[in-house]
């Protein structure tokens, strides 16, 4: 999965806590200076381009709606950072939280408590 720039994570944002979406109905959600119809156009098509977001004609203008969920997106970026900074190892990930002091032993402990309780899929 592509990355997204700060930009483009901010618009999809728009679009998985709204739903489909007119470009122009984008500009409410900012505050002014507001940005111009025809930027935020081009980071939309160029977010369809990338495959998160799909269209619908109506008329000569375009409702956009979400191709990858935000959950998708999540899963997608974690397993890039860990495959790039981590060697695609997760023990290396929580061997790193855990030495920088991000999550404690017990909280470490916690959670194979809670994973060992998970029925299997």
């Amino acid at each position: 999965m592509k990355g997204l720039t700060g930009k483009e994570e901010e618009i999809m944002g728009f679009f998985w806590e709204k739903g489909p979406l007119f470009v122009k109905e984008m500009l409410a959600f900012y505050e002014e200076p507001k940005p111009h119809f025809n930027t935020l156009s081009t980071i939309v098509r160029g977010l369809e381009e990338k495959g998160f977001l799909h269209h619908s004609a109506f008329g000569n203008t375009y409702q956009y709606y979400v191709a990858v969920t935000e959950e998708e997106f999540r899963k997608g970026t974690l397993k890039n950072i860990i495959s790039k900074y981590f060697n695609n190892s997760y023990l290396s990930v929580v061997s790193s939280l855990v030495k920088e002091e991000d999550i404690s032993l017990d909280d470490l402990k916690k959670l194979i408590r809670d994973v060992e309780n998970t029925p299997e899929r």
